[in-house]
Protein backbone atom coordinates (compact mmCIF):
# COMPACT_ATOMS: atom_id res chain seq x y z
CA UNK A 1 0.00 0.00 0.00
CA UNK A 2 0.89 3.59 -0.66
CA UNK A 3 -0.10 6.46 1.65
CA UNK A 4 0.47 10.25 0.83
CA UNK A 5 0.81 11.98 4.28
CA UNK A 6 2.35 15.46 5.52
CA UNK A 7 5.97 15.27 5.96
CA UNK A 8 7.16 14.31 9.70
CA UNK A 9 10.72 16.20 11.09
CA UNK A 10 11.88 12.06 11.24
CA UNK A 11 11.39 11.79 7.22
CA UNK A 12 13.92 14.64 6.16
CA UNK A 13 16.86 12.06 5.50
CA UNK A 14 14.23 9.90 3.48
CA UNK A 15 13.47 12.59 1.49
CA UNK A 16 16.84 13.42 0.98
CA UNK A 17 18.03 10.66 0.15
CA UNK A 18 14.87 10.34 -2.64
CA UNK A 19 15.72 13.79 -3.89
CA UNK A 20 19.34 12.32 -4.46
CA UNK A 21 18.25 9.19 -6.37
CA UNK A 22 15.65 11.16 -8.69
CA UNK A 23 18.50 13.85 -9.54
CA UNK A 24 20.67 11.64 -10.29
CA UNK A 25 18.47 9.22 -12.27
CA UNK A 26 16.48 12.01 -14.45
CA UNK A 27 19.31 14.33 -14.67
CA UNK A 28 22.06 11.75 -15.36
CA UNK A 29 23.59 13.15 -19.28
CA UNK A 30 22.11 16.74 -18.15
CA UNK A 31 24.40 17.41 -15.92
CA UNK A 32 27.40 16.88 -15.08
CA UNK A 33 28.40 13.34 -13.89
CA UNK A 34 30.58 15.30 -11.03
CA UNK A 35 27.85 17.20 -10.09
CA UNK A 36 25.38 14.60 -9.56
CA UNK A 37 27.99 12.22 -7.68
CA UNK A 38 28.48 15.31 -5.46
CA UNK A 39 24.98 15.52 -4.34
CA UNK A 40 24.53 14.60 -0.66
CA UNK A 41 21.76 13.38 1.38
CA UNK A 42 22.80 14.50 4.35
CA UNK A 43 23.13 18.23 3.33
CA UNK A 44 19.67 17.69 1.70
CA UNK A 45 18.22 16.22 4.36
CA UNK A 46 19.33 19.50 6.59
CA UNK A 47 17.58 21.54 3.79
CA UNK A 48 14.38 19.58 3.90
CA UNK A 49 14.34 19.57 7.73
CA UNK A 50 14.08 23.09 7.85
CA UNK A 51 11.53 22.99 5.04
CA UNK A 52 9.37 20.49 6.88
CA UNK A 53 9.16 22.68 9.92
CA UNK A 54 8.59 25.94 7.43
CA UNK A 55 5.10 26.56 7.36
CA UNK A 56 5.43 30.22 6.46
CA UNK A 57 3.96 31.05 3.23
CA UNK A 58 1.77 27.87 2.78
CA UNK A 59 4.79 25.74 2.92
CA UNK A 60 4.74 22.36 2.99
CA UNK A 61 6.15 18.78 2.19
CA UNK A 62 3.98 15.79 1.55
CA UNK A 63 5.91 11.97 1.16
CA UNK A 64 4.68 8.88 -0.42
CA UNK A 65 5.35 5.57 2.56
CA UNK A 66 5.28 2.25 0.68
CA UNK A 67 4.51 -0.51 3.54
CA UNK A 68 3.22 -4.42 2.88
CA UNK A 69 3.22 -5.68 -0.62
CA UNK A 70 4.58 -2.24 -2.34
CA UNK A 71 7.37 -2.02 0.25
CA UNK A 72 11.08 -2.90 -0.66
CA UNK A 73 11.64 -5.95 0.81
CA UNK A 74 13.14 -5.73 4.22
CA UNK A 75 11.17 -2.77 4.31
CA UNK A 76 7.55 -3.81 5.46
CA UNK A 77 6.84 -1.18 7.88
CA UNK A 78 7.00 1.39 5.33
CA UNK A 79 9.64 3.48 3.14
CA UNK A 80 9.24 7.31 1.92
CA UNK A 81 9.20 6.42 -2.08
CA UNK A 82 8.69 10.00 -3.21
CA UNK A 83 7.53 13.54 -2.31
CA UNK A 84 6.22 17.00 -3.33
CA UNK A 85 6.96 20.25 -2.13
CA UNK A 86 5.31 24.03 -2.39
CA UNK A 87 3.87 26.83 -1.10
CA UNK A 88 2.64 30.61 -2.33
CA UNK A 89 4.15 30.79 -5.56
CA UNK A 90 7.80 32.78 -5.33
CA UNK A 91 7.14 34.79 -8.99
CA UNK A 92 2.93 35.45 -7.99
CA UNK A 93 2.91 37.64 -11.25
CA UNK A 94 2.65 33.90 -12.54
CA UNK A 95 0.55 32.18 -10.64
CA UNK A 96 -0.99 32.10 -6.66
CA UNK A 97 0.51 28.33 -5.31
CA UNK A 98 4.17 26.76 -6.58
CA UNK A 99 4.72 23.12 -6.58
CA UNK A 100 8.26 23.11 -5.82
CA UNK A 101 9.24 20.14 -6.14
CA UNK A 102 7.89 16.40 -7.22
CA UNK A 103 10.41 13.73 -7.16
CA UNK A 104 9.90 9.42 -7.31
CA UNK A 105 12.57 6.49 -6.96
CA UNK A 106 12.20 4.72 -10.39
CA UNK A 107 10.88 1.93 -8.83
CA UNK A 108 7.56 3.94 -8.10
CA UNK A 109 6.93 5.31 -11.64
CA UNK A 110 4.20 4.74 -13.62
CA UNK A 111 1.76 3.69 -10.58
CA UNK A 112 -0.16 7.47 -10.05
CA UNK A 113 2.09 8.42 -6.88
CA UNK A 114 3.26 11.20 -8.49
CA UNK A 115 -0.80 11.82 -9.40
CA UNK A 116 -1.54 11.10 -5.80
CA UNK A 117 1.40 13.45 -4.24
CA UNK A 118 0.51 16.75 -7.26
CA UNK A 119 -3.10 15.91 -5.56
CA UNK A 120 -2.08 16.85 -1.97
CA UNK A 121 -0.11 19.35 -3.11
CA UNK A 122 -3.02 20.74 -4.98
CA UNK A 123 -5.39 20.37 -2.54
CA UNK A 124 -2.84 21.85 0.05
CA UNK A 125 -2.58 25.19 -2.13
CA UNK A 126 -6.17 25.09 -2.62
CA UNK A 127 -6.94 25.13 1.21
CA UNK A 128 -4.30 28.17 2.23
CA UNK A 129 -5.96 30.40 -0.40
CA UNK A 130 -4.40 29.79 -3.57
CA UNK A 131 -6.52 30.19 -6.62
CA UNK A 132 -3.82 29.23 -9.32
CA UNK A 133 -0.86 26.82 -9.59
CA UNK A 134 2.29 26.75 -11.63
CA UNK A 135 5.99 24.95 -11.12
CA UNK A 136 9.11 24.77 -12.91
CA UNK A 137 10.72 21.78 -15.14
CA UNK A 138 13.92 21.52 -17.18
CA UNK A 139 12.98 21.55 -20.77
CA UNK A 140 14.82 18.59 -21.30
CA UNK A 141 13.51 16.66 -18.41
CA UNK A 142 11.99 13.62 -20.44
CA UNK A 143 8.82 13.54 -17.26
CA UNK A 144 7.95 16.93 -18.32
CA UNK A 145 5.24 15.48 -20.01
CA UNK A 146 3.28 14.15 -16.92
CA UNK A 147 2.44 17.86 -16.33
CA UNK A 148 1.01 18.87 -19.42
CA UNK A 149 -0.91 15.03 -19.16
CA UNK A 150 -2.23 16.57 -16.09
CA UNK A 151 -3.74 19.30 -18.20
CA UNK A 152 -0.80 21.98 -17.39
CA UNK A 153 -0.55 25.14 -19.89
CA UNK A 154 2.80 26.49 -20.75
CA UNK A 155 3.36 29.47 -19.25
CA UNK A 156 6.97 30.48 -19.79
CA UNK A 157 10.25 29.06 -21.05
CA UNK A 158 13.76 31.23 -19.35
CA UNK A 159 17.30 29.71 -18.91
CA UNK A 160 18.57 29.30 -15.22
CA UNK A 161 22.16 29.06 -14.73
CA UNK A 162 23.03 25.74 -12.59
CA UNK A 163 26.11 23.43 -11.76
CA UNK A 164 27.99 25.55 -14.55
CA UNK A 165 25.89 25.00 -17.37
CA UNK A 166 22.87 27.40 -18.93
CA UNK A 167 19.73 24.87 -18.86
CA UNK A 168 16.65 26.21 -20.36
CA UNK A 169 13.41 25.97 -18.45
CA UNK A 170 9.55 25.74 -18.93
CA UNK A 171 7.34 26.60 -16.37
CA UNK A 172 3.54 24.73 -16.24
CA UNK A 173 0.26 26.34 -15.07
CA UNK A 174 -3.64 25.37 -14.09
CA UNK A 175 -5.62 28.40 -13.56
CA UNK A 176 -7.81 28.15 -11.69
CA UNK A 177 -6.42 25.23 -9.86
CA UNK A 178 -9.51 23.50 -9.93
CA UNK A 179 -8.31 22.29 -12.87
CA UNK A 180 -5.51 20.54 -11.14
CA UNK A 181 -7.78 19.24 -8.78
CA UNK A 182 -9.95 17.34 -11.63
CA UNK A 183 -7.17 15.97 -13.74
CA UNK A 184 -5.65 14.55 -10.34
CA UNK A 185 -9.07 12.97 -8.71
CA UNK A 186 -9.11 9.61 -7.65
CA UNK A 187 -10.58 7.44 -10.58
CA UNK A 188 -13.79 5.91 -10.37
CA UNK A 189 -14.84 2.57 -9.98
CA UNK A 190 -17.47 1.34 -11.87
Amino acid sequence: MISIRRARPSDATAIGAVHVAAWRSAYAGLLPDEYLAGLSVVRHASVYGRGIADRSEGHAIFVAVASGADAPPGREAGMVVGFSSGGRARRPSMAEGEVETLYLLDDYRDRGVGRRLMRAMAAHLAAVGCRSAMLWVLAANPTRWFYQHLGGRLMAHEVIHFAGMALPQTAFGWDPIDSLLAATAPAREG
